[in-house]
């Protein structure tokens, strides 16, 4: 299967991209998870957290940016209005931005799988 390829290498440099994004910002516990096996919408689940709303929203938009920057806008972004948890969709890559509460009191990455957690 050649023709996956491409997309193959998309995505890690989606992935990349992202993760330098968070680091950048100094994003918290931040957790990758690989569902290509398992989820047909993306490649990786990346899932960080801020430390207030404002470190919730500053991160979120530094991925944003980044993605603009590699001529990749996101396909969608959710959840700016409260910013608790930001949902950034840039396809091959869906991050997940948030307050450390929520995201215990949601635990995605036990109900993805912690399994999956990709290097």
């Amino acid at each position: 299967m050649t023709d996956s390829k491409p997309s193959e290498l998309q995505a890690e440099a989606s992935k990349k991209m992202t993760l330098e994004a968070l680091e950048a910002l100094k994003a918290d516990n931040v957790v990758t998870l690989d569902v290509r096996e398992i989820a047909s919408f993306t490649d990786y689940m990346i899932f960080a957290s801020g430390r207030s709303t404002r470190h919730v929203g500053a991160i979120a938009e530094a991925v944003v940016e980044a993605a603009r920057a590699s001529n990749q806008p996101p396909v969608g972004v959710e959840g700016e209005e409260v910013g608790e948890w930001i949902l950034v969709d840039l396809g091959d890559v869906v991050v997940h931005v948030m307050l450390p509460n929520v995201r215990l009191y949601y635990e995605l990455e036990k109900l993805w799988g912690e399994e999956l957690a990709a290097s």
